[in-house]
């Protein structure tokens, strides 16, 4: 399989990146070793600077459990408009010993008693929801009528009329309200949506997608009353993903679960499901999502002229790009990029900026609602009409 140079390579996304702004943040790629330094008088006369990229936002990460620990936290250190400066946990010994690696000062360490009173710390600009998916719409609310912006984790809430009380209330109190869809701000996807937008392998004729996992308990996401369950966790992606590549909003799904009763990790939440979407255009989607098989995280899309696809497309890191056009197949290499920084600095720069965010809450609305269609469509046993009706896309 032939693989794009690392020349034409960056060629290609430095076309792509114009348009999603990310080209100033590329590193020169292919430099020489050993090459002699040129005198001051003969350096190149328009040689950028890189310069200090000025106010920083103060963040607020509430939950400290693997996703905040092991990705978010080590993430600000590639941040130019972000900055932690006060946690939320249950857990004061661990939150102390975050706060001391991280730099954050010891009195801006809250629990959930006492979580209301950061309505009182002016450094906190933003307050990321890193929670049981049960708990978004509660703390988001009660962040918002501190005072704060909110970053709030998928899905965003277990119901959609949940999504619209956060909405609401980000506008009463006029705050920003934004949900982590990370993978809009990240390179490859980036580069998957542009292509899209510009049919270059002809128009979207089907998406094809897979979210499985193998989620073995303890695990909160295997307890319906937590929120858990593979649609709403990792089905979600498939569904995003689906709406940005094609533009459209879904128009009727259908869908069918598996719950196996021999497997007691199920005994509350489906195994696996798959559902269809059929787009106005007459785009159609396949999609597929479990917690009980071997690991894939990728989508396809077929077009009329060939294809483009990413595997793995959904996970953390190590993302692959490829594309087929009549008998070429090719690997396009991007350089990697830290998807939760990324999307930190889009959120700090739209507070700091007074901007919209490209995935406000009525982003995350939009997923739930298709999500409550196949839902319904599981126990109707027949098509069901999405009703996604994105107010504004970002």
């Amino acid at each position: 399989m032939p693989t794009q140079s690392h020349d034409a390579a960056r060629r290609h996304f430095l076309k792509l990146a114009g348009a999603a702004g990310l080209s100033a943040a590329l590193p020169v790629m292919g430099e020489e070793k050993n090459v002699p330094l040129a005198p001051p008088d003969k350096q190149p006369p328009n040689l950028k600077v890189p310069h200090a990229p000025g106010k920083k936002a103060g963040w607020a990460i509430v939950g400290l459990g693997e996703l905040a620990l092991g990705e978010i936290m080590p993430a600000f250190g590639q941040c130019e408009r972000s900055r932690p400066v006060a946690l939320v946990s249950g857990h004061p010994d661990k939150a102390r010993q975050v706060a001391e690696r991280y730099g954050v000062d010891s009195k801006a360490i809250y629990n959930y008693e006492n979580f209301d009173t950061i309505r009182d710390n002016a450094e906190i600009d933003v307050v990321y929801i890193v929670l049981p998916n049960h708990m978004h719409a509660e703390y988001t609310k009660r962040a918002l009528a501190a005072g704060k912006h909110v970053l709030c984790e998928k899905p965003m809430a277990v119901n959609s009329g949940e999504c619209q009380e956060m909405i609401d209330t980000a506008k009463s109190a006029s705050r920003k309200l934004m949900i982590a869809y990370r993978l809009r701000y990240e390179p490859y996807n980036q580069s998957a949506i542009e292509m899209a937008r510009r049919q270059a392998y002809g128009k979207i004729k089907v998406f094809e997608s897979e979210n499985i996992q193998n989620v073995f308990p303890p695990n909160i996401r295997l307890s319906k009353k937590t929120g858990g369950g593979p649609l709403g966790d990792v089905g979600v992606y498939c569904i995003n993903a689906a709406r940005y590549i094609t533009g459209e909003e879904p128009a009727e799904v259908f869908g069918y679960a598996y719950q196996p009763t021999d497997i007691p990790r199920f005994a509350e939440v489906p195994e696996s499901v798959i559902w269809t979407m059929r787009f106005p255009s007459g785009v159609l989607a396949h999609c597929s999502c479990g917690f009980g098989g071997e690991e894939s995280r990728r989508y396809r899309v077929h077009c009329a002229e060939g294809w483009f696809e990413l595997d793995p497309a959904f996970s953390y890191r190590g993302l692959r790009l490829h594309v087929k056009k009549g008998n070429e197949r090719e690997e396009i290499t991007l350089p990697e990029k830290s998807h939760f920084a990324l999307e930190m600095d889009h959120f700090s720069q739209c507070v700091l900026e007074d901007r919209r965010p490209w995935t406000p809450g009525e982003e995350g609305l939009a997923d739930i609602r298709v999500i409550e269609a196949i839902e319904r469509s599981i126990q109707s046993g027949r098509p069901e009409k999405a009703q996604a009706r994105l107010a504004a896309r970002g």
